[in-house]
């Protein structure tokens, strides 16, 4: 699959680049890091511009986390029981991101698409939970700038070695969101425990 999309970014450029991050930010198995690393590969050998390659996969992000909005806002939770096998994603994994949003809402949005799986849950959730769509392109769109050009500048930067620095990279996001998660759910743990009244002698 990996090695497919890679074949149509080289052959096709910009217009495959567009279409299959719209499709992976939106949930379906599209590996976004590695397309937009190797995007990056494809800059460095000048096969590729760094401006118009950035626009187009901030566009596609974008794209596809609006459409997740979308489905979250018309559809709800009754559109993840039903489809959401499609998408990968699960009732204990909605349920996390909900407690995430409610922590760190529209933080979560510019920053979970570095968070792997959540990307297009977090806009799920904030569609389901009617957060007002300009707060959302606020706090979504700048994300999907930022995610998209962290890893651009990766494989134009590392070159050759883009295979094995963003397996190093990845390690270290999966290490990230387990402490994340664990971090949020103490915090939320904590917060919910009714706090003790000063006792008068």
């Amino acid at each position: 699959m990996a090695e497919a999309i890679l074949q149509w970014i080289a052959a096709y450029g910009l217009g495959a680049i567009f279409v299959l991050l719209m499709l992976g930010v939106f949930g379906l198995p599209v590996p976004d890091e590695t397309l937009l690393t190797f995007t990056g590969v494809l800059i460095g050998q000048g096969r590729l511009g760094f401006p118009s390659s950035w626009a187009v996969a901030a566009s596609g992000s974008m794209c596809g986390i609006t459409l997740s909005y979308v489905l979250g806002r018309t559809g709800g939770r009754a559109i993840l029981v039903h489809y959401g096998s499609w998408l990968h994603v699960t009732h204990e994994r909605v349920t996390r991101v909900e407690r995430w949003m409610e922590h760190s809402g529209r933080w979560a949005l510019t920053f979970g698409y570095f968070v792997p799986g959540v990307r297009h849950l977090t806009a799920i959730v904030a569609g389901s939970s009617e957060l007002p769509p300009s707060i959302f392109a606020l706090a979504a769109y700048p994300g999907a700038a930022l995610w998209s050009l962290t890893f651009i500048t990766l494989g134009w930067y590392v070159g050759d070695r883009w295979e094995e620095v963003l397996a190093i990279v990845h390690r270290h996001l999966v290490s990230a969101s387990v402490v994340l998660a664990v971090g949020i759910a103490a915090y939320l743990l904590i917060r919910g425990v009714p706090k003790r009244r000063d006792r008068k002698d």
